[in-house]
């Protein structure tokens, strides 16, 4: 049997202002896994619009198409094609499980919910001759899982070729939370088992992994007994956790022993009332600045995610919050306009007060004001999420917060990590035209072996880091960046004692 699986490009990843690299970091991990289900002598390719072009002249007997908000319309306009061309057409993903009536207008099958138990159930119908149009996940458990084909993703387009996930969902439930949705029906937090990560962990090449996980800290004791695991396998790796699981006493301590050495946050807001609001309860009572010490003081990066609009946000939300992070010292953010997707809390109490905008998907991309705000117009939220992005990137505003720190080191690392990131588009669109981003992934290793080395000495004065001093100015937009040159020019030592 021929299978092709595809993974559609984004509407934003395809716009005139999409940042490439953004999505060029992780290969489609769930297709690989999905594949694993498929027999020894099944004939199956792995595509993925992101990075490479469709092959849309073949002839696969089965089509499996993972669907996103903003790549549902593409999403449908490949089922189309393959459909007319006789093939069998499976949807699946969060925007199928939100919207499967929408779905079906364009698949032969859909999936709703994760796959694990339904995919392996369609393929014994299908192979039978009696393939259903609906399946409905309902038992939720990794144990057992066969291995991801990682042999069919192509690790060169990737800079983060080694993402892995070892659970699934969330143990909290936001209102704006999108996944919420896709696991409703059934367990919405659920693990592997630690030997069968620690197994997959180790046989993946290289030191650098990133945890794509909604929460890898959402288990305690799974978490530390990975941990514990970990530990001597000199890796280096990436993951997302909450303010909460921060804070726990020993957890990551553990972790960056491990080799954790970035953390994607949630703060989300600043305001309390948000979090009620939006039933973050975890965030409440949380102390912020806290979670970011303790994790500079294990050499742990900050990707620090923030969300403009909620009803207690007015004008000022962009500029406060932008002041914070570069106060705090954070590496780097991530600023979202709040985004009602269907099946959430959110869209149904936003539909119900009439202030939904827009039902074009395409606009779901957490950039555009797709519903009425509370406290300002839609047009100065879309200005401030944008403004926010400049704001905080600037390279007077990376040296400042880079001057948080209290060593040279750190502010250098800082610096590398986040002018790297923001500042050498040009640089990686190179990389990414010329299918070789893959080459920079032992860059990003030494940037991050260096975040979890802690110096004895606090000495302001130059020191002998191997990284050079003078920040190359990579991008096309800032040739000459000026605000850096003059940022570095007036911090006298007087406010070098006072920042560090």
């Amino acid at each position: 049997m021929k299978v092709k699986m595809i993974l559609p490009a984004l509407t934003e990843a395809k716009s005139p202002f999409w940042r490439p690299i953004k999505y060029s970091l992780f290969p489609p991990l769930g297709l690989a896994t999905l594949a694993g289900y498929l027999d020894g002598s099944d004939e199956v390719v792995i595509e993925d619009e992101h990075v490479e072009a469709l092959d849309l002249a073949d002839e696969p007997d089965l089509v499996a198409i993972q669907v996103y908000i903003t790549s549902a319309y593409r999403a449908y306009q490949i089922a189309d094609h393959y459909r007319r061309k006789g093939a069998h057409v499976c949807l699946g993903g969060i925007h199928v499980t939100s919207l499967p009536s929408e779905a079906l207008r364009h698949a032969d099958t859909i999936f709703l919910g994760p796959g694990e138990d339904t995919w392996p159930a369609f393929l014994r119908d299908f192979r039978a001759g009696r393939p259903g149009k609906v399946y409905q996940s309902r038992v939720r458990t990794l144990i057992g899982q066969p291995p991801a084909r990682r042999d069919l993703i192509k690790r060169h387009l990737y800079l983060v070729p080694n993402s892995i996930v070892v659970s699934r969902g969330c143990p909290h439930s936001c209102d704006f939370c999108y996944k919420s949705s896709f696991f409703h029906g059934g367990k919405s937090f659920y693990t592997q088992g630690v030997d069968q990560a620690l197994a997959e962990i180790g046989s993946l090449p290289g030191r650098h992994l990133y945890f794509l996980d909604d929460h890898l800290f959402g288990n305690p004791a799974f978490a530390t007994e990975l941990f514990e695991g970990m530990r001597g396998m000199g890796r280096l790796w990436q993951a997302g956790g909450t303010v909460k699981s921060i804070l726990a006493p020993g957890l990551m301590e553990k972790a960056a022993e491990a080799g954790l050495r970035s953390v994607f946050i949630g703060f989300e807001t600043l305001n309390e009332e948000n979090l009620r609001e939006q039933h973050k309860y975890h965030n409440l009572d949380r102390d912020y600045h806290e979670a970011i010490l303790r994790l500079r003081d294990l050499g742990v990066m900050v990707n620090a995610s923030f969300v403009f609009g909620m009803d207690g946000d007015d004008a000022t939300v962009f500029d406060r919050t932008v002041e914070w992070a570069i106060e705090q010292g954070v590496e780097t953010a991530t600023f979202h306009i709040l985004t009602p997707y269907p099946g959430t809390t959110l869209h149904k109490r936003l539909a119900a007060q009439g202030r939904i905008a827009s039902t074009n998907w395409d606009l779901y991309d957490t950039r555009h004001a797709v519903f009425e705000p509370a406290r300002m117009s839609a047009n100065t939220l879309e200005e401030g999420y944008w403004r926010s992005y400049r704001e905080f990137y600037r390279w007077s505003s990376i040296v400042s917060a880079a001057w948080a720190k209290q060593l040279w080191s750190q502010r250098l690392r800082h610096i590398a990590y986040a002018g790297g990131w923001k500042k050498c588009e040009a640089l990686w669109n190179l990389f990414i035209r010329a299918r070789q981003v893959g080459i920079v992934a032992p860059l990003l290793e030494t940037i991050l072996a260096g975040f979890g080395k802690q110096q004895a000495t606090t000495e302001l004065g130059p020191v002998q880091t191997g990284i050079r001093t003078t920040v190359p100015a990579c991008s096309a937009e800032e040739a000459l960046p000026a605000d850096l040159v003059s940022s570095l020019r007036t911090l006298t030592s007087e406010q070098l004692l006072r920042r560090g």
